[in-house]
């Protein structure tokens, strides 16, 4: 009789606890299930894809100093021109005269010089050893005569003509003196020296003027865009052809600034050119525009290019794929994990549990996690539920291992897709 209600009481007991642990399946099975992601050891690389075209680094517009026509223009778009080389040459037939006349003028002033120095010279010094023996002999004379007079032998008419001969003949020397002097270095030979130099001052400008009639490549360029023809009339000023410089091309990017902490210069970057997607090749940004442009909220950056490929041109369209962080081994997790202020939802026991993380590394699709979880726990994707609720994983997990993320930056108009 004991052993039957001992046995009774046992069944009692156990049923209860199948009531019990069929309460607690059903429970558990009527929680919400949730998308939860592992937190996981993983390779990361972060990247800011941007549009950008091809530019020279230096593109001159050939202009006009004069008004004239266009004679010839020989050079067709795209060709390679050589520093100096004439691009376009204007009619020039007013310009050759006006230099012709220029150098008959200074042909005139030289020669004029030159009569001042070889002959008007030379004869001023002829004249002035003739004047000084002239003068010489005169003193001589009225020595003489003087002598002669105190003895008796002439009057006193005889010495005063004597002595005015003398007085004549020093004249005749200070005149031939003060010649001399004037031919060698005074007005008339510094006269003659200025006409000469005013004569090569005007040929000078009449070779300039000639000149400005080629229009020449300031350097080794290729020729863009032809912006006149031959027959037509063009004025100072007038934009006759665009050239750019043959130095290394660079690419251009105009970059949204929200990405500005991300770069800097000398970071590398794979460039896809969209004309020739199955040719890749490697840039790093060159410089960063110290300016942002109020308007669109971007900021100029260019690439140096270490290998330019031989397809790029001008103005070419190319995807720039920026690495601004590369981790080899972190802590991720999927970006949708990641709530307002740093804070995610970790699935722990069976229930919703709110933790604060510090990050590092941000990207599209995966964040790097600094502190406050640890490899393996659950975290929740999507929609929130409230701390301490129950919920159960679903099956769903997050993105494969090693996935890159990447940022996206915008060039003009144009926006780029993260890869």
């Amino acid at each position: 009789m004991m052993l039957t209600q001992g046995r009774r009481r046992l069944g009692i007991v156990l049923a209860l606890a199948l009531l019990l642990l069929l309460g607690a399946a059903a429970l558990a099975w009527r929680a919400p299930s949730v998308p939860v992601a592992a937190v996981r050891l993983a390779p990361l690389v972060q990247t800011v894809v941007v549009s950008a075209r091809v530019a020279s680094p230096t593109r001159v517009l050939l202009g006009s100093t004069l008004t004239g026509r266009v004679a010839r223009f020989d050079p067709r778009e795209g060709a390679s021109l050589r520093g100096g080389e004439r691009v376009i040459q204007l009619e020039d037939a007013e310009w050759q005269a006006a230099l012709q006349q220029a150098e008959a003028a200074l042909a005139s002033a030289r020669a004029r010089l030159q009569a001042q120095q070889q002959l008007t010279l030379p004869l001023a010094a002829e004249q002035l050893v003739q004047a000084e023996a002239n003068a010489n002999a005169a003193e001589r004379e009225r020595q003489r005569s003087e002598s002669l007079f105190a003895q008796g032998f002439i009057g006193q008419a005889r010495l005063d003509e004597v002595r005015r001969a003398a007085e004549v003949a020093q004249a005749q020397q200070r005149s031939a003196q003060a010649q001399r002097r004037a031919n060698a270095s005074g007005p008339e030979l510094l006269q003659a020296q200025l006409r000469v130099a005013e004569a090569e001052a005007a040929r000078s400008a009449a070779q300039a003027r000639l000149a400005q009639a080629s229009v020449r490549a300031p350097a080794a360029a290729t020729l863009l865009q032809r912006l006149v023809e031959p027959g037509q009339i063009v004025q100072p000023g007038t934009r006759l052809a665009e050239l750019a410089l043959q130095q290394p091309p660079q690419l251009v990017a105009l970059v949204d600034e929200k990405f500005l902490g991300r770069l800097a210069p000398g970071q590398a970057a794979s460039v896809v050119a969209d004309a020739y997607p199955q040719q890749p090749f490697e840039a790093r940004i060159a410089s960063i525009a110290p300016l942002v442009d109020a308007q669109r909220g971007s900021v100029e950056v260019k690439f140096a290019l270490p290998a330019p490929p031989p397809f790029l041109r001008d103005d070419l369209t190319v995807s720039i794929e920026i690495v601004t962080a590369r981790r080899e081994r972190t802590l991720v997790i999927p970006a949708e994990a990641l709530r307002a202020a740093d804070a995610v939802q970790v699935l722990e026991d069976g229930r919703i549990v709110a933790r604060r993380v510090q990050t590092g590394v941000r990207g599209v699709s995966e964040v790097e996690v600094l502190q406050g979880l640890q490899e393996g726990e659950l975290v929740v994707l999507g929609g929130a539920l409230a701390p301490g609720q129950r919920a159960r994983a679903s099956q769903d997990g997050g993105p494969a291992p090693g996935a890159r993320v990447s940022g996206d930056g915008v060039s003009g108009a144009m926006q780029a897709a993260g890869r």
